[in-house]
């Protein structure tokens, strides 16, 4: 691909235009990036530590979370390199595996959600037939599916990126080598290739979010039917941070990805929503999924106990 193209390195202009306050932004950034960092990583080890978390919902959250620390390294480090840097340069090479693993990560990200909402819809409407419909090894193979996809998907539109010669401009107005900004730069009709990758897109989005909803038609009308109200308030919090999460995810990456190439336009808007995306979203994972869920926060005070230290609240 690299031979074809004259542009060898490309520029990641970000948040440039901010000046002095790119100083914030780093510190912000930063700590948000531990935060994420230290979320993730502390819901990864209670769930594989404590047996009681041991279930078909929290094994998809622990792949969520991996996938989602991952994401965030993928872009996150090399956003706070450049905000403290005049020289902003990513290689040919470097920027296409950026784009390659971010939306290999993005895309496992989605589809994870979409399995996640099949879970509760089976844990809910099909609790019988639970222990066989979520079996280990129907959960493994679901999970592997997600990524596996992912990253073919990724695949798939980063070449029909990087298959096109870029041989004028080598500045990206963006703070990551992202789909549009980046195809933007090619000197050539990138027709086709927009369309392959907005239909990949509208696949990726669309499918998954069709199955949330219906498998949260059904939850509903089966929670209406408990004649205990404490048995809908359990029903229905067991569901709350995954719809939180989701509602969040797709409405931004909907916003970023699901509309023509040629409307975009690099905004200040765009930027916003990505920042939302890339950032905002890995931090709810265990903010709002994990964090606030009683068993989560049993097995974390479990763990703190077995080092020796002793907590009243978390």
């Amino acid at each position: 691909m690299a031979n074809s193209s004259c542009v060898t390195e490309f520029l990641l202009l970000g948040f440039s235009s901010l000046g002095e306050l790119q100083l914030v932004l780093f510190v912000v950034v930063l700590c948000l990036y531990f935060t994420i960092l230290s979320g993730n990583i502390t819901i990864i080890s209670v769930i594989c530590l404590d047996h009681s978390l041991h279930t078909p919902m929290y094994f998809f959250l622990c792949v969520l979370s991996a996938s989602e620390t991952f994401y965030t390294i993928v872009i996150l480090p090399k956003m706070l390199i450049n905000l403290l840097s005049v020289l902003r340069t990513l290689s040919f090479v470097s920027c296409t595996l950026q784009m390659y693993f971010f939306l290999g990560f993005a895309v496992t990200n989605c589809l994870l959600l979409g399995v996640m909402g099949y879970d509760r819809y089976a844990a809910i409407c099909q609790p019988l037939h639970y222990p066989i419909l979520m079996s280990w090894r129907v959960c493994g193979q679901l999970a592997a599916t997600c990524i596996v996809s992912g990253f073919l998907i990724s695949l798939v539109g980063t070449t029909m990126v990087f298959s096109l010669p870029f041989c004028g401009s080598n500045k990206v107005n963006h703070y990551f080598c992202d789909i549009s900004p980046v195809i933007h730069l090619a000197c050539a009709e990138t027709y086709i290739n927009e369309l392959v990758i907005f239909i990949g897109g509208v696949l990726v989005l669309v499918v998954p979010l069709i199955c949330i909803c219906i498998s949260y038609g059904f939850i509903v009308s089966t929670t209406l039917k408990i004649s205990s109200a404490e048995g809908k308030r359990k029903a229905f919090s067991t569901c709350a941070s995954h719809l939180t999460v989701v509602i969040v995810h797709y409405g931004c990456a909907s916003f970023v990805y699901l509309r023509p190439s040629t409307k975009y336009t690099s905004s200040g808007k765009d930027r916003l929503v990505t920042v939302t995306y890339t950032i905002i979203t890995p931090l709810l994972n265990p903010v709002v999924y994990s964090l606030r869920n009683k068993d989560v926060q049993l097995a974390i005070r479990k763990m703190i106990g077995k080092t020796g230290f002793s907590v009243k609240t978390l």
